[in-house]
């Protein structure tokens, strides 16, 4: 009978321990996170307790007691990154301290297209809600003075591209690393340019580029496009490309190009002055510097398009009116 008491005892008093042992091993193994992911973030001077309130707000089945001894095994509590994280169904309470142990925030992603200008950049940034937007309208000339560039205009000075950034990141940050990365690759296709080519300097390569880029889509024709400008630039020919004139026309351009637009007096229009444009006119990718660096070896000048994205290149003015002539009857052309 005493054994019978006793055995009974022993089972009584290894209950907790069993079931304290079930709930570690569910704190251990069991997901937390169902369904789809869920974002938290931990702000800075967030308390462990503040941590998992936030957890919990978000409708987590998650055991504070476990997840606080979790913590302690893990010696988390100093370890946790600020940030804002991203729990990806199939998370346990371990895989979650795991996650905020390692910094590895949410990223989220804005894209620069080729041939966008800085207007359109800043725009595209200042509807972003995921950045702190710390610029003020017009101020580039001082963004251009915080970046330390030796240019106070920033058209041209940002790379198109993807760009990843966690929640927070402010709008000069990113901006910086455009302006970087931009100025990293026109330094490496500067090293290897061509030889005898008609710039100055590598912001007159950047200029050039940024026209090749606006002037067309069709990447087997960036060098020819390139070589007919780098030619009229040599022979002392006016550039007369339409893009330029419609930067210079800015906001008030409409969608035509007018006779009055190609006379209009401005920076920019290359029916008019001589030489490249002030500035750049636009984000040039890669390829449109390469090409800006690298153009064909042909004999052309002149250059219309089809209609469908291509253009067709001519060496004399008598076979590019026919060009214009079959191509462009409705359309002024005088290139």
């Amino acid at each position: 009978m005493r054994h019978k008491v006793a055995g009974i005892l022993v089972l009584l008093l290894a209950c907790p321990v069993f079931w304290a042992w079930l709930g570690y091993q569910d704190a251990l193994y069991m997901p937390v996170v169902t369904g789809n992911p869920v974002t938290v973030e931990i702000a800075k001077g967030d308390s462990f307790a503040r941590i998992t309130d936030k957890l919990l707000e978000q409708q987590l089945p998650l055991n504070p007691v476990w997840f606080k001894l979790l913590a302690l095994q893990d010696d988390a509590f100093k370890r946790l990154k600020t940030g804002e994280y991203e729990l990806a169904p199939g998370l346990t309470m371990q895989g979650i301290l795991a996650l905020l142990m390692s910094g590895k925030t949410k990223q989220y992603a804005i894209t620069f297209p080729e041939g966008w200008n800085y207007q359109q950049i800043r725009q595209e940034i200042e509807k972003n809600p995921h950045l702190d937007h710390t610029l003020k309208e017009g101020d580039a000339v001082s963004l251009m003075a915080k970046l330390g560039a030796q240019i106070p205009h920033p058209e041209g000075a940002f790379f198109p591209d993807t760009y990843f950034f966690e929640k927070h990141t402010t709008d000069f940050a990113l901006l910086q690393r455009a302006y970087v990365k931009m100025q990293t690759i026109i330094d490496q296709e500067w090293a290897k340019k061509a030889e005898n080519l008609p710039y100055k300097n590598v912001y007159e390569a950047l200029i050039m580029a940024s026209i090749v880029e606006k002037e067309t889509a069709a990447k087997p024709e960036r060098s020819q496009i390139a070589g007919v400008f780098v030619r009229r630039l040599q022979q002392g020919m006016r550039l007369q490309t339409d893009p330029t004139v419609i930067y210079g026309i800015g906001e008030a351009y409409q969608g035509n190009i007018t006779y009055k637009d190609l006379r209009a007096l401005t920076p920019y229009n290359t029916y008019v002055i001589a030489g490249l444009p002030p500035t750049p006119i636009a984000m040039p990718g890669r390829e449109a510097i390469n090409a800006a660096l690298h153009p064909d070896n042909s004999d052309n000048l002149y250059f219309v398009a089809r209609g469908d994205g291509t253009h067709v290149f001519s060496a004399s003015l008598k076979a590019h009116n026919l060009a214009v002539d079959n191509y462009q009857r409705k359309k002024h052309d005088t290139r």
